[in-house]
């Protein structure tokens, strides 16, 4: 056995323990249809819920692009009895913070508190009173969509905002997660529209709720179903159609900018599918390794036609996007992309060698417990298990299954998940 193999076997015997170390994940539902999923620590007198619902852009109604993100902005300015500056006063009092956000799969809102009583309760009871009567005020709807607006106008005018919404439209041309909100269609909504599209969206059935830190199971229970007991029922159903591959091409869009934007995708994977651990570890070769990648070695090691250049998987509901992308000068385009593609068929034909199957293993596997060390982290993993019906013990098995991917796996999947002729390409600035 070579010195590589028998150091990287003695890691994997060093991190058993740790494998078999994860959280103890609790899960149960609430009376109103909301799933619970529960870890008890008592490290520090802390501790973060998040209730998530399925209320991502990928739920809005056709001629409707924004409202999912103008509804979340707006959840929390304004309640019963409490508007956004008294909310923002009595989280500032007792030292909480509310934050949350918006995706194309789920719409998030998120508490961090003290566990004594007196900081939790009235945290707690804000979090209650934004998740269960959101006022949208009239005057607050109408600021918060001419922010929106000049918002997006001004991101429109960066050639990485340009890429990104055209690299998803050419994607998913005919599926909701290629649905792109602009100026025109944000200034469009009513409060009407964040009215009815919370009203569909914000259920108990549609809700996932989240609770790590210092409370105990039967206080945990307590607090889930208070959060819980006033949200709206129904609205379980989802009427999403299944992503399709797109046909493939290229856009060239023109911009003034000194650096072309180059992105290179397709949808591929998502959420829960067996091919994840063979297309995360083959993945960090080809360009998720940062230095050792691939294509950082090609691209620009070799020929300096990129300061960075990276791929990765963005596992969804449906299938998620592979993107691989950059920015090269103006004049290194068409080699960049050359380079790039001929990097990406490489791979797709001999995957990596054992030296860098054993590299991506020992990183991924040595660099789990860092996902894990705090409360943020560890609810951040913990929600995604829960809204996306995960294994209960996938943190559990998470290095056990890095660790048992195979060469022939990964070729196999990276041939299955990127077949060459559905790849999309957007330049911007590359004119």
């Amino acid at each position: 056995m070579s010195t590589f193999k028998l150091l990287f076997s003695l890691t994997l015997l060093l991190l058993g323990p740790l494998a078999n170390a994860g959280p103890k994940i609790e899960h149960w539902l609430t009376t109103s249809g909301s799933r619970v999923y529960f870890v008890e620590s008592h490290a520090l007198p802390i501790i973060d819920v998040q209730v998530d619902f399925a209320a991502g852009s990928a739920h809005e109604s056709s001629g409707k692009a924004g409202v999912a993100s103008l509804t979340r902005a707006l959840l929390d300015l304004g309640v019963a009895e409490m508007d956004e500056t008294a909310i923002a006063g009595r989280l500032a009092d007792i030292g909480a913070r509310l934050t949350g956000g918006v995706d194309s799969d789920r719409a998030s809102v998120s508490l961090r508190s003290l566990s004594m009583p007196d900081k939790r309760v009235p945290a707690l009871a804000i979090l209650r009173a934004v998740l269960s009567t959101p006022q949208f005020p009239a005057t607050v709807f109408e600021r918060e969509k001419a922010r929106s607006v000049a918002a997006l106008k001004e991101a429109l005018t960066r050639p990485e905002t340009i890429a990104a919404k055209a690299f998803w439209s050419a994607m998913y041309p005919e599926h909701p997660y290629g649905r792109q909100a602009s100026p025109e269609s944000i200034d469009s909504l009513s409060r009407a529209d964040v009215v009815a599209f919370h009203a569909a969206n914000y259920t108990a059935e549609r809700s996932t709720v989240t609770l790590v830190g210092d409370l105990s199971r039967a206080q945990a229970e307590t607090v889930a179903e208070e959060l819980t007991a006033g949200l709206p029922r129904g609205g379980a159903t989802n009427d999403i159609a299944l992503a399709v591959l797109p046909a493939g091409g290229e856009r060239y869009i023109a911009h003034p900018a000194a650096q072309a934007h180059l992105l290179i995708g397709l949808p591929a994977l998502k959420r829960g599918d067996p091919d994840f651990f063979p297309l995360v570890v083959g993945n960090y070769t080809l360009g998720g390794g940062g230095f050792v990648s691939r294509l950082m070695k090609e691209v620009r090691d070799k020929r300096g036609l990129a300061y960075s250049v990276s791929s990765h998987f963005m596992p969804l509901a449906y299938l998620g996007p592979f993107q691989l992308g950059m920015q090269t000068k103006k004049a290194q385009v068409k080699e960049a992309l050359a380079v790039s593609r001929q990097v990406l068929a490489e791979f797709l034909a001999q995957g990596p060698s054992d030296a860098e199957l054993l590299a991506a293993k020992q990183n991924l596997i040595g660099s789990f417990p860092l996902r894990l060390d705090s409360n943020r982290k560890l609810l951040d993993n913990v929600a995604l298990i829960g809204f996306y019906r995960l294994p209960l013990d996938y943190l559990d098995t998470y290095q056990a299954n890095i660790e048992k991917v195979t060469l022939d796996e990964i070729k196999s999947a990276f041939s299955r998940r990127l077949p060459a002729a559905h790849l999309v390409t957007v330049v911007v600035a590359g004119d």
